[in-house]
C-alpha cells in the first residue's frame, strides 16, 4: 500500500511541476510526470527531509523539497528539449 501511495504521490507532484511550469502543448505528460514527481521526490525530498532534521519521515520539508526537485527536473527537461529542437531546426536550414 505504501508503494501505491508514494506512485501516486509522484505522479501529483509531477503534475504539478508541469502546471506551474507550463508545457508546449495544452496536454500533459503523465509519463514524464511519474518520472518527474519519483526523482523530485528522491532527490528533493529526501535532501530537504535530511536538511530540516525530519529524518526519512513524511513531513512539510519533504513534500515541499519533492515540488522543487520536480520542479528542477521538469525546467531542466524542457530546456534540453527546447536547445535540441532548435539545433535541429537551424541544421535543416542549410
Amino acid at each position: 500500500m505504501l508503494i501505491i501511495g508514494i506512485i501516486l504521490f509522484g505522479i501529483l507532484v509531477g503534475a504539478g511541476a508541469q502546471l506551474i511550469l507550463g508545457t508546449d502543448t495544452a496536454r500533459l505528460d503523465w509519463t514524464f510526470a511519474f518520472i518527474a514527481g519519483i526523482g523530485g521526490s528522491l532527490v528533493g525530498g529526501l535532501l530537504a527531509s535530511l536538511i530540516a532534521g525530519d529524518g526519512v519521515s513524511l513531513r512539510p520539508s519533504g513534500i515541499l523539497g519533492s515540488l522543487v526537485g520536480a520542479l528542477v527536473i521538469t525546467a531542466g527537461w524542457q530546456w534540453y528539449r527546447r536547445s535540441n529542437t532548435g539545433a535541429a531546426d537551424s541544421s535543416s536550414d542549410r
